[in-house]
């Protein structure tokens, strides 16, 4: 069985599995601060809630990072715990992907492991992947499987945090959709601002980078924000949750299967 694992800035999603299903999933809050043996904790924890462990049925560990800090305990919890070491999304490992823009060193592991996803659920047609997280990407995917680049913009709760931080009358409000766009309180309408806002921000990318994809585009959203915003947008043809997950099982596969061993395109 596979333990991945997707560490972002706020949350880090964990899950398990048992060939190319998805057996458990598992969401806890990103702390840099958390040593190996912290995580290893808490990794076992949720492994024993599902009546897994460490040392009989975890068989591999793949991850990916956009926190350096952890990139280094996760890798030391893996061989103290584990007894092997993970597979980690970085310059040098087989994805089996090309990554065409300037700079492919400085791409998020985890939107090379979106993209290798998306590649794996639509072969031979462009894809758009929109993860709803800290910051809002837009990513796109070539027919030929190619990553191409995207766009960035703040999360929905970075967003909000700037301008929670930046007013002095505006409180925090619950991060839902109003019932009209024309809100009738201050609450209504920075709630109407920050989802029916971001609703259009990502219509709006997605039909930019549609057309400079060729006018037509599979788009999958993911993120643990992508259900507050997605219900509203008219571009995105599904959610993928898991999305992440599964690009990290294919990567995982690449550089232990033998069969694909020779066929992977590095990161960088």
């Amino acid at each position: 069985m596979l333990l991945a694992v997707d560490v972002g800035n706020t949350q880090t999603h964990l899950g398990v599995f048992r060939g190319d299903e998805l057996t458990n999933e598992w969401r806890m809050s990103t702390n840099p601060a958390r040593t190996a043996d912290e995580l290893a904790l808490i990794s076992g924890q949720f492994l024993a809630h599902a009546d897994l462990s460490f040392s009989r049925e975890i068989t591999g560990v793949a991850m990916c990072s956009v926190v350096p800090q952890l990139t280094q305990e996760l890798r030391q919890m893996t061989e103290r715990y584990f007894g092997f070491p993970a597979v980690v999304v970085e310059p040098g490992t087989k994805t089996g992907i090309a990554i065409k823009i300037d700079n492919p060193r400085e791409v998020g592991a985890d939107r090379i492991a979106n993209a290798v996803a998306a590649n794996h659920l639509y072969p031979n047609e462009p894809s758009i992947i929109v993860d709803f997280g800290t910051a809002i990407t837009v990513d796109a995917v070539s027919a030929g499987g190619d990553y191409l680049g995207g766009a960035i913009t703040p999360g929905i709760e970075t967003a909000a945090g700037a301008l929670y931080d930046a007013t002095a009358q505006i409180r925090r409000v619950e991060l839902i959709a109003p019932p009209h766009a024309i809100g009738k309180s201050t609450i209504q309408a920075v709630q109407s601002g920050i989802v029916y806002g971001n609703a259009s921000l990502v219509d709006g990318l997605v039909e930019r980078v549609s057309k400079e994809l060729g006018g037509h585009a599979n788009v999958i959203a993911t993120g643990g924000q992508a259900p507050i915003v997605v219900k509203h947008c008219k571009l995105v043809d599904r959610i993928q949750p898991e999305l992440t997950l599964v690009g990290l099982r294919l990567i995982f596969e690449r550089n232990f299967d033998e069969r694909a061993a020779g066929a992977g395109t590095e990161t960088g």
